[in-house]
């Protein structure tokens, strides 16, 4: 893991705490709208560690260019980037910072090809304000809903006609593609950081940006479609079906049944679709929810895994292990020792 240092030049406790549990690589484009970006990064700061120290414990972030050079917001404000464009991979989410339209209606190649190679990879990308436009000239916004400032709406309409443009929710997260227009970007801050960090360090994030509203509900400007859109039905209600039985011994017939369709059939919507079998994803999301319930309770491991529809402990443990590269045990030893260290 990338060790990150403090201002006077002393280790950062999270090389100490291990992994971050989340991890995003700002592109900032020239004369990039600086709001969004803050409310992204701002949220990010705030659940990065327990305290108010600006550790970079739970997230982490860099800024790049995608030609490595000092770019300017449409403020003014200059900005230099914080390492090299290399090792994207290594990031959870890439997000692509876009704001005055003569810096996006015309992307180099050289990002396009990027993007596409990114997407290639399955990685989720986030396009901020109008970077929307060069998520388009990419194809990667074909045949999906994308979220788009009003005032930019119609020229993106004219210029992406394959693409859904919505121009009255706070962002769209379409298998992976995430789509937000601009404003502070906390909607969009609080649905990663709750994916991936937990509840509270969603509601810490929230509690200090927002005046100390802790919000029970979703924020007034949500979005009114699901946080994944699928333009197809059959995956789109099977995912659906999957999500209400995460605890349920239920089999893929019972699923394809549901979605009005074949088990062949379903398997080869989710493959053109989600780039996953149905198995896989449907386990993809117990372990998120499980993920969560690890940071957010102190239920037995064992519990959890009957709760997140695992057969045992040991069969939870092993996948778990396979895809966040720690047992359930470490996880949560991790974050006690992040509570320590900050106590």
């Amino acid at each position: 893991m990338k060790t990150v240092n403090n201002n006077d030049g002393t280790p950062d406790k999270a090389t100490a705490a291990g992994k971050p549990d989340l991890r995003v690589g700002f592109i900032l484009l020239n004369q990039f709208t600086l709001i969004p970006v803050s409310g992204l990064v701002e949220s990010l700061r705030f659940a990065a560690d327990i305290s108010f120290r600006s550790q970079q414990i739970y997230c982490q972030w860099d800024f790049m260019t995608w030609d490595n050079l000092p770019v300017a917001a449409s403020c003014g404000l200059p900005v230099s980037p914080t390492c090299a464009l290399n090792n994207l991979l290594s990031y959870d989410y890439i997000a692509l910072a876009g704001g005055m339209l003569e810096e996006t209606r015309h992307p180099p190649d050289a990002l396009l090809q990027l993007l596409q190679e990114l997407r290639g990879q399955n990685r989720p990308i986030i396009s901020l304000c109008s970077a929307s436009f060069v998520l388009a000239k990419a194809g990667l916004l074909d045949g999906r809903k994308a979220a788009i400032h009003f005032t930019i709406r119609d020229e993106f309409m004219q210029r992406f006609p394959k693409v859904t443009a919505i121009a009255e929710d706070s962002f769209v997260d379409d298998d992976g593609i995430i789509t937000c227009p601009g404003g502070l970007a906390i909607d969009l801050a609080t649905h990663i950081i709750r994916k991936h960090c937990g509840e509270i360090r969603a509601q810490k994030a929230l509690k200090y940006l927002l005046e100390g509203a802790v919000l029970e509900k979703p924020p007034l400007h949500a979005p009114q479609t699901p946080p994944h859109v699928y333009q197809n039905q059959i995956v789109s209600k099977a995912i659906a079906f999957m999500r209400d039985n995460l605890s349920a011994a239920t089999s893929l017939t019972a699923v394809a049944e549901y979605a009005g369709t074949s088990t062949r059939q379903l398997h080869r919507a989710f493959l053109s679709n989600t780039h996953l079998p149905p198995a896989h994803y449907w386990r993809k999301l117990r372990l998120e929810q499980a993920r969560k319930k690890l940071a957010d309770s102190s239920a037995h491991v064992t519990s959890i895994a009957l709760e997140c529809g695992f057969a045992d402990a040991s069969h939870f443990i092993a996948w778990f292990r396979k895809q966040y590269g720690e047992t359930p045990a470490a996880y949560r030893k991790r974050r006690h020792a992040v509570e320590r260290l900050n106590g």
